[in-house]
């Protein structure tokens, strides 16, 4: 992550469902889906330095996982763009609703090593 960034692009853990994607793209989002990187089944750490190397925030609803892998991050001092960890219970809708006021509240650089739960 060597450039500043002002807008989030957000990339969609394979838990999400690729129908949040088609509700932000209208609104000139860029997301990117697990699908579309050809990352199906990768493992979450490769999922998240995927999204590093790329800078995109990452979107889950892998608490657990996330967690864990955002503390190590921290640990060792290596950088992430960001991950968003959503609740399962929300609707598409809704969750699309939650992750737009992110999206319009924080930029890139605001994100950078940080883990919001929405």
């Amino acid at each position: 992550m060597t450039e500043s960034s002002l807008f989030i692009r957000l990339y969609l853990d394979e838990d999400v469902s690729v129908f949040v994607a088609q509700l932000l793209r209208p609104h000139g989002f860029e997301i990117l889906t697990t699908r579309e990187a050809k990352n199906l089944g990768c493992s979450d750490v490769a999922q998240l330095q995927f999204a590093a190397a790329h800078q995109h925030t990452v979107l889950t609803h892998n608490r657990c996982d996330y967690e864990r892998l955002h503390e190590a991050a921290l640990i060792e001092q290596r950088l992430h763009s960001g991950i968003l960890i959503a609740n399962r219970r929300a609707s598409d809708f809704e969750l699309a609703r939650r992750i737009m006021t992110v999206l319009n509240t924080f930029t890139a650089d605001e994100m950078t090593n940080q883990l919001l739960y929405i």
